[in-house]
């Protein structure tokens, strides 16, 4: 199974409710995939098995997989592109 993570400073209310938001979209597009919410501190740790890493703050490091902008989830604003490059990504 496909595995998104998405991770802010403290893992608990930025990033749970955009891996919220993320569930929902993939579910209305019948896609299948784990979305879990994490720590930046254990980023390192998660990023190595996910498919795609959904970042609230700009990443400094290149992790090699699809990054895209948690903002857009969380405003609204660019979400739709953030969309398209999600369900590319996990095609």
């Amino acid at each position: 199974m496909k595995r998104v993570i998405v991770a802010c400073g403290s893992g608990v209310a930025t990033s749970q409710t955009v891996a919220s938001k993320v569930k929902r979209i993939l579910q209305e597009k019948k896609i299948s995939a784990e979305v879990e919410a994490v720590d930046i501190k254990s980023l390192d740790r998660h990023v190595k098995n996910c498919d795609v890493y959904v970042a609230i703050t700009k990443p400094k490091t290149d992790y090699g997989v699809p990054t895209l902008n948690g903002i857009a989830f969380l405003t609204g604003m660019g979400m739709d592109k953030e969309v398209e490059k999600l369900v590319e990504a996990l095609k």
